[in-house]
């Protein structure tokens, strides 16, 4: 297992810093005005509890059997773990008021765009919205990929270990055997997170 520290999630969290400008480019122009994510950006960790800003990756030999995730999305559909099973997964946990996760939420979507062909499925994982609240949050930054409604902690209970209870946002790459491949504790960046599911597709 292998553990790097992003020194540039640490300038973004410095309010001001050049990282900021860098991660800031390209997000939607909804995005860049919404007034939760200027908190993300002013790094005020207003109502969220941030992560540290770290890279995990595992090493295929030290994964953990699969995870035995089974929840059901906003839409109805019911998930079960042999639904992992043949494709890689990324799972990103979130909720509305998380105000990184707002500023992350566009480069979710280009990705989900960008490898949704090659067999790659994204889930988001709300711990907190009614369903009214993430349905706007989903019109708000033009995401297309499904999320669980896990209110009741179930999704967060089956990787308790690999997602620290209330660090949001915090984004899993499941290789195709459903173990988790690599995790992203706070904010990602779009070309690290890139680099996991190429890593994880590729295997």
């Amino acid at each position: 297992m292998t553990e790097t520290p992003k020194s540039s999630r640490r300038s973004v969290l410095a309010a001001g810093g050049l990282a900021l400008t860098a991660i800031t480019l390209g997000l939607s122009a909804c995005a860049q005005e919404d007034a939760l994510a200027k908190q993300a950006k002013a790094g005020d960790n207003k109502n969220y509890v941030a992560g540290d800003g770290s890279v995990t990756e595992f090493a295929a030999a030290e994964r953990k059997s699969g995870i035995q995730i089974q929840g059901t999305l906003f839409n109805g559909t019911a998930v079960a773990p042999k639904d992992f099973l043949g494709k890689v997964t990324v799972l990103n946990f979130w909720f509305a008021g998380c105000a990184p996760c707002r500023v992350e939420a566009p480069s979710l979507e280009a990705l989900h765009q960008e490898f949704k062909t090659k067999g790659v499925q994204f889930f988001g994982v709300n711990l907190r919205d009614e369903k009214a609240t993430a349905d706007a949050f989903d019109k708000t930054f033009g995401l297309t990929y499904p999320s669980f409604d896990d209110k009741d902690g179930s999704v967060l209970l089956a990787v308790s270990g690999l997602v620290p209870p209330g660090a949001v946002p915090t984004t899993l790459v499941v290789d195709k055997q459903g173990r988790v491949a690599s995790r992203v504790l706070g904010e990602i960046e779009k070309g690290t997170l890139k680099a996991l599911i190429q890593s994880a597709v590729a295997e």
